[in-house]
């Protein structure tokens, strides 16, 4: 078990480090030069000097990356070079609000999206079964953007016009300030994106039932009278967890780096609609730090799915 984690540790790192490299090879190999878009187009050459001075730009590539290093152990990743504020710090002043959004969304998506899986996979061919494929189809089909447009306009604009307001359009109260406007704020935005993800698990939730409900085992366990209920939840649906847990650890870990799309229609200020403001303004250290900590979270995530697989599976021990 110990060998297990640490080899899985010990990849982390490793994919830790190649995006390290990757982000030092886009902040200062890339064409344009730092010096310049800290400074302006109208400084001096002596003033761009004085700068690429101060960020070791004349010194070899690799001391340049092994500074760089140093500063990331140390958890400095610059400064924005539109608000000159520290970039650790304008993350982790957004983080809250993608978290909060994740970690609602999750909660629905899992709470929709395994039970219609799972209903679907007991009676294959059944009416619920093709209610339950149609929801997974138009789910997946459906683009997020347009299914949040959808939500504003019947939930918040329709009775906003008839005198009462359902729903905010937008905004974020922090959890610790009120938890029942934190939670109505949010609600809009965790139903756009659990139902669009909740299609994803039930499509994957239903597949895997079907294998695992075809097995041998599964059939001796029938054969011996083992209630239904059992029989689903208690063997076939452990059997079919792991790949709904894999799915889990990539899905949180890309989502907590940014999701993009959900904040800019709802107007929430998450780290990435942070992301997004960075790439119209070139902000490159804050895009380097957003790079950075998605790429954290999917590490984090993948080893906590590792030990989930040895919860699940003992054979995965071995591997």
């Amino acid at each position: 078990m110990f060998v297990f984690l640490l080899k899985r540790l010990g990849f982390g790192l490793l994919v830790l480090f190649l995006l390290s490299l990757f982000v030092f090879l886009l902040f200062f190999v890339a064409p344009g030069d730092p010096a310049r878009a800290i400074a302006g187009d109208k400084a001096t050459e002596q003033l761009l000097a004085q700068i690429r001075d101060t960020l070791g730009l004349n010194q070899p590539l690799y001391q340049q990356y092994l500074d760089f290093a140093s500063r990331l152990l140390q958890g400095d990743l610059g400064f924005s070079y539109r608000s000159q504020q520290p970039v650790t710090e304008l993350i982790f002043d957004r983080l809250p609000v993608t978290m909060s959004l994740v970690g609602g969304a999750m909660m629905l998506w899992l709470l929709i999206g395994i039970p219609v899986g799972v209903a679907s996979a007991r009676k294959p061919g059944s009416l619920r079964d093709r209610i339950g494929q149609s929801f997974a189809m138009t789910g997946i089909s459906f683009p997020t953007f347009v299914l949040g447009m959808i939500l504003l306009y019947t939930l918040y604009s329709l009775p906003a016009k008839a005198g009462f307001l359902l729903f905010p359009p937008s905004g974020y109260i922090e959890l610790a300030q009120s938890p029942v406007q934190w939670a109505w704020h949010l609600v809009l935005p965790w139903i756009t994106l659990a139902l669009v993800t909740a299609a994803v698990y039930a499509r994957l939730t239903r597949a895997q039932m079907l294998e695992v409900l075809g097995e041998d085992y599964i059939r001796t366990a029938r054969a011996k009278g083992v209630r239904e209920q059992s029989v689903i939840y208690k063997h076939a649906f452990r059997s079919a967890m792991t790949p709904l847990v894999t799915q889990l650890g990539i899905d949180i870990g890309v989502m907590l780096g940014g999701v993009i799309v959900i904040e800019q229609v709802f107007g929430l200020a998450g780290v990435g609609s942070l992301a997004v403001q960075a790439v119209q303004t070139q902000d490159r250290p804050v895009i380097i730090g957003v790079v950075l900590l998605g790429g954290l979270f999917v590490a984090v995530a993948n080893i906590l799915v590792d030990i989930a697989y040895t919860r699940l599976d003992a054979r995965v021990r071995t591997v």
